[in-house]
């Protein structure tokens, strides 16, 4: 613990733009499948346990089309689509058939997927580390933010994380199928009484939760070290920004990814032995004055 790096690193502006642009990288990741997590349990009812292996998945196809065609953006295209696919095969196949199951039944669903994700990604890329490196695209000199160096991808992710941030929001209260998103999510018997068909939602609603997940790992693969079981710390983060935010608040995801984010990258400063304990500090906090999550609404 040292209390005094902290409020050195407090006073310097160059030191606070670079923890808050790690902090922002973070909380924006965990935005990304948080709400995605978030979407699918609101309106299936189940908790995807998958969901951080949906996220490495991404992480790896995204990897796989970088390298067949050098360009980035095909690769985070191509591995968000490659997870939504599979999403929608996962649903259906399997997941649909554990939603009047008891939670025993979906956690032991979702493990053994865990454990046959991980280790397809082990025999097809193999167990040492993976990465894909700076895209060439963005192999320009740093802007230059309060004398700190920021490289142009990191300005790239926070930003292109926001703008999906409101394009999800404006989905799900602006759009007709996301007014029927929250009918499901509200009361899904009612769902199929007014005519809607149950079987095509959750399939599509899973789908985009899958690819939340896998555009973060696409995201994500370019600052981070690719391997088999990388799915398992976020998505125990993501339960968190989930708590803290309120379940089926995309808002609430958004600032709750953000303020973990924040606390790690400043916390790591001081308290680098506690960082874990800072986060369920804060979730603790955040429950004990708000039951139902910063956003959350009562009786969720």
């Amino acid at each position: 613990m040292d209390l005094g790096e902290l409020l050195g690193c407090v006073s310097s502006a160059s030191c606070v733009m670079a923890q808050t642009t790690n902090g922002l990288i973070v909380g924006m990741l965990l935005f990304l499948v948080a709400s995605g997590l978030s979407l699918i349990f609101g309106v299936l009812k189940v908790i995807n346990f998958t969901h951080g292996s949906l996220y490495m998945m991404g992480a790896f196809a995204s990897l796989y089309v970088y390298r067949l065609t050098d360009n980035y953006f095909y690769a985070v295209i191509g591995g968000t689509a490659a997870i939504a696919l599979f999403g929608v095969l996962l649903e259906r196949l399997f997941i649909s058939r554990v939603y009047k199951s008891d939670i025993l039944m979906q956690l032991l669903v979702c493990y053994a997927w865990i454990l046959i994700l991980d280790d397809f990604v082990t025999i097809v890329f193999g167990a040492e580390f993976q990465s894909l490196g700076m895209p060439e695209t963005f192999a320009v000199p740093p802007v230059f933010v309060f004398d700190t160096p920021v490289p142009p991808f990191y300005i790239f992710l926070i930003t292109i994380s926001f703008a999906v941030a409101v394009g999800v929001w404006l989905f799900m209260e602006k759009s007709a199928f996301g007014r029927k998103v929250r009918a499901a999510a509200a009361n899904s018997s009612m769902t199929s009484v007014l005519g809607i068909n149950t079987t095509a939602l959750y399939a599509i609603v899973f789908a985009v939760g899958a690819a939340l997940a896998g555009f973060a790992g696409a995201l994500a693969a370019p600052v981070r070290s690719l391997t088999s079981g990388m799915g398992f710390s976020i998505l125990i983060e993501s339960f968190i920004v989930t708590v803290i935010g309120g379940l089926g608040s995309i808002i609430g995801a958004l600032v709750a990814g953000i303020l973990i984010g924040l606390v790690r990258s400043f916390g790591s400063v001081g308290f680098p032995l506690f960082v874990d304990g800072l986060v369920f500090l804060m979730m603790a906090v955040v429950l004990v004055i708000w039951p139902n999550g910063l956003f959350g609404k009562r009786g969720t």
